[in-house]
């Protein structure tokens, strides 16, 4: 038988006691952990718990591993070792229905059986065979009985007088055995005779279960060096996986008000570059926002410097005669008008990129250029002509600042051309489908220098004054409206041959409006 078994950038001055906030925020960041390399503490924590999770999970799968394994191991061995007692018991089971091969006779008794039984029988290591005849040790194989088992009284308790089959285990001098004993009975005798005999079989398990053990421990061995070179591994992945996680964390530290300039690098399309992305369009909509705020203090403060000064300038020069005061009061009164014009229009600029800054409704083009063109015979008296398309026009757009951006346009028409000077008012689809709202004058027109930047704020063309009633903003104001819509703004003129303003807008529009370009109307 053959048994197998970083630390945050810092731009401020440093003050020389630092204030409450700062000391507790810089000791809260703890000593630099192993490495040389400075995370934040929740970073460390958080690729500590990720190596401990990962450490846990494969440390409790091997284990259960090994105990498997160990119990596999085990189990195969004892299903060798009943199966080499049973083989045992039916090689003496075959030789009992037979004759004395010597004689050519039934055995003549049990002690011929057994002896026959023994010379025949070549056992494997480990393995033992004994035999009793009337309840007294008759022979063993090998005859020198290694386990002293004869002379181990729990064993011969078991065996040696027993009249039906058992199996059992026992104690030796060389380690555990596991045993069965069967009964014999002498050929011929009739059934319920006493038995003359007991033929056992045994197996020493003691080697076989140590080279499980060993094997397990080796197993072990190599599953718990697997396990510290998996482990520097995940410590190193961790470390990249968190990593721009810590290059959010640093981006953070670094931005001030001054410097919102700085992205994080997108290295993938997983969480983690999720997170880096929608940090970076978080950023984006900051850097927005400051800009916006610090172009509207930029602004109020160039603009209301002036009206603030004409203001203060009258109030103190301000005497007791009558007259004088009333003049100005009516100078303070118009600088109050157009500072509260100026403000109106920054707060609007500012609002424009707010997310509630349109409220999208059906608007027809028809009706919006009639409109105009009423609150415009009212704004001046000037021959205002009106283009609406041949049929009803519908599109998808905020009505409210589409009619403020086209008044800014007829006022700016107003303001710079000569009195009686014809302005035309219009509106229609284009052949690409993209809404086109016009206002054309026929004045002195504008240089192609200063087309690119008309529509900045506060911006003029030419060198001249600005006209009374403007502050700069009228054109910015289109500007925004237009790029709220998804939209653009557009300046076709040359000097002396008038100007066009005109909105782009894309839009689904219905119905059989003129698609013509409006500079083929």
């Amino acid at each position: 038988m053959t048994m197998t078994a970083t630390e945050p950038a810092t731009t401020a001055s440093l003050p020389v006691t630092p204030p409450p906030a700062a000391v507790a925020t810089r000791r809260a960041r703890g000593p630099r952990p192993p490495g040389g390399r400075r995370y934040g503490t929740g970073l460390y924590r958080a690729r500590l718990r990720i190596l401990g999770w990962f450490v846990g999970l494969l440390a409790g799968t091997i284990v259960v591993g090994l105990l498997l394994q160990r119990t596999v191991l085990l189990n195969r061995i004892d299903d060798e070792i009943e199966a080499s007692l049973t083989q045992e018991q039916r090689e003496l089971d075959r030789l009992n229905d037979g004759d004395d091969p010597e004689t050519g006779l039934p055995f003549a008794s049990v002690d011929r059986l057994f002896e026959i039984a023994l010379r025949r029988n070549v056992p494997l290591d480990g393995e033992a065979l004994y035999t009793f005849v009337q309840g007294e040790p008759f022979a063993s194989l090998p005859a020198s009985d290694p386990g002293g088992l004869f002379a181990n009284d729990a064993f011969l308790d078991q065996v040696r007088d027993t009249s039906v089959p058992v199996q059992g285990s026992v104690r030796s001098r060389e380690g555990p055995v596991e045993f069965l004993a069967v009964p014999v009975l002498p050929n011929g005798a009739t059934s319920g005779s006493p038995p003359s005999g007991v033929f056992v079989s045994a197996v020493y398990t003691g080697e076989e279960r140590a080279e499980v053990e060993r094997t397990v421990q080796l197993a072990a061995l190599v599953a718990l060096s697997s396990l510290l070179v998996a482990s520097t591994v995940a410590w190193v992945i961790a470390g990249r996986v968190l990593r721009p996680v810590r290059a959010v964390t640093d981006a953070a530290r670094s931005i001030t008000e001054t410097d919102l300039r700085r992205r994080i690098p997108v290295g993938g399309q997983d969480e983690v570059g999720e997170l880096a992305t929608t940090f970076n369009q978080m950023l984006d909509r900051i850097e927005t926002a400051f800009t916006t705020q610090r172009q509207f203090v930029d602004d109020a403060g160039h603009e209301l410097r002036t009206p603030i000064t004409v203001v203060q300038g009258h109030l103190d020069l301000l005497g007791d005669d009558p007259e004088e005061r009333r003049e100005t009061i009516e100078v303070v009164q118009d600088e109050l008008d157009r500072m509260a014009r100026i403000v109106n229009d920054m707060l609007l600029l500012a609002k424009a990129e707010q997310p509630d800054f349109l409220r999208p409704g059906p608007v027809d083009l028809g009706e919006l250029v009639e409109d105009v063109r009423a609150r415009a015979v009212a704004l001046d008296d000037r021959p205002w002509n009106a283009v609406v398309p041949p049929g009803p026009v519908e599109i998808v757009a905020d009505r409210g600042r589409l009619l403020q951006a086209m008044v800014n346009l007829v006022g700016n028409a107003a303001r710079h051309t000569p009195a009686g000077t014809p302005v035309t008012i219009g509106a229609a689809v284009d052949q690409a489908g993209e809404v086109v709202l016009w206002v054309r004058d026929e004045g002195p027109g504008i240089a192609p220098a200063d087309h690119g930047r008309i529509f900045e704020r506060f911006a003029r063309a030419g060198t001249g004054p600005r006209p009374a009633g403007g502050a700069g903003l009228g054109l910015a104001i289109v500007s925004a409206i237009a790029e709220a819509h998804g939209g653009r703004v557009a300046l076709a003129s040359v000097p002396g041959g008038g100007a066009t303003f005109s909105l782009h807008l894309p839009s689904t529009a219905s119905g059989d409006g003129d698609r013509r370009p409006a500079e083929a109307r």
